[in-house]
Protein backbone atom coordinates (compact mmCIF):
# COMPACT_ATOMS: atom_id res chain seq x y z
CA UNK A 1 0.00 0.00 0.00
CA UNK A 2 1.44 3.19 -1.18
CA UNK A 3 1.19 6.49 1.71
CA UNK A 4 -1.26 8.22 -0.46
CA UNK A 5 -3.84 4.63 -0.52
CA UNK A 6 -2.82 4.45 3.67
CA UNK A 7 -3.77 8.38 3.58
CA UNK A 8 -7.16 7.85 1.63
CA UNK A 9 -8.33 4.76 3.46
CA UNK A 10 -7.31 6.51 6.99
CA UNK A 11 -9.32 9.29 5.97
CA UNK A 12 -12.53 6.83 4.54
CA UNK A 13 -11.88 5.00 8.18
CA UNK A 14 -12.47 8.77 9.77
CA UNK A 15 -15.39 9.58 7.67
CA UNK A 16 -17.05 5.69 8.35
CA UNK A 17 -16.46 6.54 12.16
CA UNK A 18 -17.96 9.87 12.14
CA UNK A 19 -21.07 8.49 9.86
CA UNK A 20 -21.51 5.47 12.43
CA UNK A 21 -21.36 8.01 15.43
CA UNK A 22 -24.14 10.85 14.10
CA UNK A 23 -26.48 7.65 12.87
CA UNK A 24 -26.37 5.87 16.34
CA UNK A 25 -27.41 9.53 17.64
CA UNK A 26 -30.84 9.08 15.73
CA UNK A 27 -31.08 5.44 16.43
CA UNK A 28 -30.22 5.91 19.84
CA UNK A 29 -32.62 7.07 22.37
CA UNK A 30 -30.90 9.15 24.60
CA UNK A 31 -32.83 11.02 27.38
CA UNK A 32 -32.36 14.48 29.68
CA UNK A 33 -29.98 13.35 32.59
CA UNK A 34 -30.67 14.73 36.28
CA UNK A 35 -28.07 13.89 39.15
CA UNK A 36 -29.65 14.71 42.24
CA UNK A 37 -27.85 15.22 45.46
CA UNK A 38 -29.39 15.81 48.56
CA UNK A 39 -27.43 18.45 50.21
CA UNK A 40 -27.21 20.72 53.75
CA UNK A 41 -26.13 23.47 52.12
CA UNK A 42 -24.89 23.95 47.76
CA UNK A 43 -23.59 27.16 45.95
CA UNK A 44 -21.86 28.10 42.56
CA UNK A 45 -19.56 30.70 42.12
CA UNK A 46 -18.42 32.22 38.89
CA UNK A 47 -14.90 34.61 38.76
CA UNK A 48 -15.29 34.70 42.28
CA UNK A 49 -18.95 35.64 42.72
CA UNK A 50 -21.67 33.65 44.39
CA UNK A 51 -23.99 33.26 41.37
CA UNK A 52 -26.53 30.89 43.20
CA UNK A 53 -27.08 29.56 46.69
CA UNK A 54 -29.07 27.00 48.33
CA UNK A 55 -29.79 25.62 51.74
CA UNK A 56 -31.61 22.28 52.71
CA UNK A 57 -32.37 20.86 49.18
CA UNK A 58 -30.76 19.56 45.75
CA UNK A 59 -27.96 20.55 43.74
CA UNK A 60 -28.96 18.71 40.44
CA UNK A 61 -26.51 18.59 37.80
CA UNK A 62 -28.58 18.61 34.43
CA UNK A 63 -27.97 17.10 31.28
CA UNK A 64 -29.99 17.62 27.55
CA UNK A 65 -29.92 15.96 24.28
CA UNK A 66 -30.59 16.61 21.09
CA UNK A 67 -33.90 14.94 21.58
CA UNK A 68 -35.44 16.29 24.35
CA UNK A 69 -38.26 19.25 24.75
CA UNK A 70 -40.94 20.05 27.19
CA UNK A 71 -42.47 16.74 27.43
CA UNK A 72 -38.83 15.64 29.53
CA UNK A 73 -38.83 18.48 30.99
CA UNK A 74 -42.24 18.56 32.83
CA UNK A 75 -41.42 14.88 33.53
CA UNK A 76 -38.24 15.31 35.22
CA UNK A 77 -39.45 18.32 36.91
CA UNK A 78 -42.61 16.35 38.08
CA UNK A 79 -40.12 13.77 39.40
CA UNK A 80 -37.52 15.08 40.83
CA UNK A 81 -40.51 18.08 43.55
CA UNK A 82 -42.38 14.35 44.12
CA UNK A 83 -39.67 12.31 44.80
CA UNK A 84 -39.14 10.97 48.52
CA UNK A 85 -35.56 11.16 49.36
CA UNK A 86 -36.18 13.73 52.47
CA UNK A 87 -35.90 11.97 56.06
CA UNK A 88 -39.37 12.43 58.13
CA UNK A 89 -39.68 12.11 61.76
CA UNK A 90 -38.57 8.53 61.92
CA UNK A 91 -35.36 8.75 59.72
CA UNK A 92 -37.02 7.39 56.80
CA UNK A 93 -37.11 8.55 53.29
CA UNK A 94 -40.58 8.89 52.79
CA UNK A 95 -40.74 12.89 52.34
CA UNK A 96 -40.52 14.97 48.92
CA UNK A 97 -38.79 17.98 48.07
CA UNK A 98 -42.08 19.99 48.33
CA UNK A 99 -42.82 18.11 51.74
CA UNK A 100 -39.73 19.59 53.54
CA UNK A 101 -39.47 23.12 51.70
CA UNK A 102 -36.53 22.16 50.19
CA UNK A 103 -34.48 24.66 47.52
CA UNK A 104 -32.95 23.67 44.54
CA UNK A 105 -29.87 24.66 43.02
CA UNK A 106 -29.74 23.82 38.94
CA UNK A 107 -26.43 23.79 37.57
CA UNK A 108 -26.28 22.61 33.38
CA UNK A 109 -23.66 19.96 32.40
CA UNK A 110 -23.37 18.71 29.24
CA UNK A 111 -20.26 16.72 30.15
CA UNK A 112 -23.17 14.05 31.72
CA UNK A 113 -23.33 12.43 28.76
CA UNK A 114 -19.56 12.30 27.38
CA UNK A 115 -18.84 9.14 25.79
CA UNK A 116 -15.39 7.88 26.71
CA UNK A 117 -15.69 4.17 24.75
CA UNK A 118 -12.81 5.11 22.34
CA UNK A 119 -9.54 7.29 23.05
CA UNK A 120 -8.38 9.49 25.60
CA UNK A 121 -10.63 12.27 24.83
CA UNK A 122 -14.24 11.66 25.28
CA UNK A 123 -17.34 13.11 23.00
CA UNK A 124 -19.96 14.95 23.57
CA UNK A 125 -21.71 14.48 20.61
CA UNK A 126 -24.75 13.21 22.43
CA UNK A 127 -25.27 16.55 24.58
CA UNK A 128 -27.21 19.35 22.67
CA UNK A 129 -25.75 22.57 21.42
CA UNK A 130 -26.43 25.32 23.78
CA UNK A 131 -29.01 26.57 21.24
CA UNK A 132 -31.07 23.59 22.09
CA UNK A 133 -30.00 22.80 25.96
CA UNK A 134 -30.44 26.79 27.30
CA UNK A 135 -33.68 27.46 26.36
CA UNK A 136 -35.07 23.59 28.25
CA UNK A 137 -32.89 24.30 31.14
CA UNK A 138 -34.29 27.48 31.75
CA UNK A 139 -37.87 25.83 31.24
CA UNK A 140 -36.86 23.41 33.93
CA UNK A 141 -35.99 25.85 36.19
CA UNK A 142 -39.40 27.82 35.80
CA UNK A 143 -41.40 24.39 35.90
CA UNK A 144 -39.36 23.51 39.65
CA UNK A 145 -41.34 27.28 40.65
CA UNK A 146 -44.53 26.29 39.30
CA UNK A 147 -44.83 22.76 40.95
CA UNK A 148 -44.24 24.46 44.68
CA UNK A 149 -40.61 25.24 45.08
CA UNK A 150 -40.14 28.68 46.56
CA UNK A 151 -35.75 28.64 46.05
CA UNK A 152 -34.98 27.84 42.70
CA UNK A 153 -31.93 29.00 41.76
CA UNK A 154 -29.44 28.50 38.87
CA UNK A 155 -25.66 28.85 37.71
CA UNK A 156 -25.11 30.47 34.45
CA UNK A 157 -25.13 28.59 31.16
CA UNK A 158 -21.85 27.99 29.77
CA UNK A 159 -19.42 29.67 32.47
CA UNK A 160 -16.62 28.15 34.15
CA UNK A 161 -18.05 27.27 37.64
CA UNK A 162 -17.18 25.72 40.66
CA UNK A 163 -19.82 24.06 42.29
CA UNK A 164 -19.79 23.84 46.49
CA UNK A 165 -22.19 20.14 47.32
CA UNK A 166 -22.11 19.68 50.75
CA UNK A 167 -24.13 16.18 50.19
CA UNK A 168 -25.78 14.88 52.63
CA UNK A 169 -26.55 11.25 53.54
CA UNK A 170 -24.95 11.08 50.95
CA UNK A 171 -28.10 10.72 48.94
CA UNK A 172 -27.54 10.91 45.07
CA UNK A 173 -29.81 10.06 42.83
CA UNK A 174 -29.84 9.34 38.77
CA UNK A 175 -32.88 10.41 37.18
CA UNK A 176 -33.18 9.45 33.28
CA UNK A 177 -36.57 10.68 31.39
CA UNK A 178 -36.42 7.69 29.20
CA UNK A 179 -36.77 5.78 32.47
CA UNK A 180 -39.19 7.64 34.24
CA UNK A 181 -42.09 5.86 32.16
CA UNK A 182 -40.46 2.55 32.16
CA UNK A 183 -42.34 -0.58 33.10
CA UNK A 184 -40.35 -3.30 34.71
Amino acid sequence: MTKQECHNFSYCETILATAKAVALLFVTNYSMRAILQRVQEGRVTVEGKIVGEIGLGYVILLGVTHQDGMGEVKRLAEKTVHLRVFEDEQGKLNCSALDVGAEILVISQFTLFADAKKGRRPSFIRAAPPEIAEPLVAQFITCLSDLGIKKVASGIFGAHMLVHIENDGPVTIILDTDELDAKP
